[in-house]
């Protein structure tokens, strides 16, 4: 199977973001690009405002990705990330809709982990971490 062209945008959206270089994002945005977090309720509109924020966020070091899937159609893609400063670690989950090729709009959660409940201890078992998906 041949990747979709959603997948192959947000393969390269995730190469450029790794590369910190945000400026150089803008490639893969649309001109009416859209960023929003449901959790914090923001909205972040156009690549240059992007650029700014991941530019002006506090970071202990230059962030790393590493993409564990992307999957999609021509239109609409979702991505698993894992990022880390050093310090800092978050995974993402994004919700990519594209306008021709480039990224129109970006629909994306930071989930924060948490312990397991114990109620549930005897139906579960823990795993040491989240299992790697194969590449893309």
């Amino acid at each position: 199977m041949t990747p979709s062209i959603a997948v192959d945008v947000v393969r390269e959206f995730w190469r450029l973001m790794a590369s910190n270089d945000f400026h150089s994002v803008a490639a893969v945005l649309a001109e009416e690009f859209v960023l929003e977090w449901p959790q914090s309720r923001e909205r972040i509109r156009g690549a240059e405002r992007f650029a700014r924020m991941n530019s002006e966020y506090v970071a202990h070091g230059p962030w790393v990705v590493t993409v564990q899937r992307i999957v999609g159609s021509d239109t609409e893609a979702v991505s698993e990330v894992e990022v880390t400063d050093g310090v800092q670690h978050g995974k993402a989950i994004s919700f990519f809709t594209l306008a021709g090729a480039k990224i129109a709009r970006i629909v994306e959660y930071w989930p924060e982990p948490y312990a397991a409940l114990p109620d549930r201890a005897h139906l579960v078992e823990l795993m040491e971490q989240a299992p790697k998906a194969e590449a893309p």
